[in-house]
């Protein structure tokens, strides 16, 4: 089976298992499961934008949300490593080499590529997908394309929750 071919088919199973559920953590729970089972990734995970405890402002920060893999860095701020700068230019970004990424958060030294996708509604972040592979080069325009699917998937889930 195809890369293509296996997103096709989780992106269907997806979309019957997450049918009528609109609690936002059981369905990034789920959908972490299932992407970290089909396609053997290192670590799957959604971090979810949430107030900072670091301060007493209005600051956010990425926080920790379902997960598939080995433990991860609990909280992040906008504009750090992958995750953060996803969450800040709010746009997909592939890393081919993380250790070639200014500023990355090695979580895990096993992780040498990763894809983030954002989570938005409207022009407003919400979450990222974050997806980790102890192989170079793993993620391509590909995974791109239905990971944005999957995370519009979510979002739409969310969105429908607040309704």
């Amino acid at each position: 089976m195809t890369k293509q071919q296996k997103y096709e088919t989780a992106l269907s199973q997806l979309r019957s298992l997450l049918d009528g559920e609109t609690d936002p953590i059981a369905c990034m729970a789920n959908t972490a499961a299932a992407l970290h089972d089909t396609f053997g990734f290192w670590w799957t995970d959604f971090y979810i934008v949430r107030p900072s405890q670091q301060t007493a402002t209005c600051e956010q920060e990425l926080v920790l949300g379902p997960f598939q893999g080995p433990v991860a860095c609990l909280r992040i701020r906008k504009g750090r490593g992958v995750c953060g700068t996803a969450w800040e230019q709010a746009t997909t970004i592939i890393v081919a080499d993380v250790h070639q990424f200014a500023g990355h958060i090695a979580c895990s030294s096993e992780s040498n590529s990763e894809i983030v996708v954002p989570l938005k509604t409207g022009d407003r972040v919400i979450a990222v997908l974050d997806i980790d592979s102890r192989q170079y080069d793993c993620f391509d325009q590909t995974d791109r394309h239905y990971l944005e699917q999957v995370a519009q998937l979510i979002t739409d889930r969310i969105e429908s929750s607040r309704e």
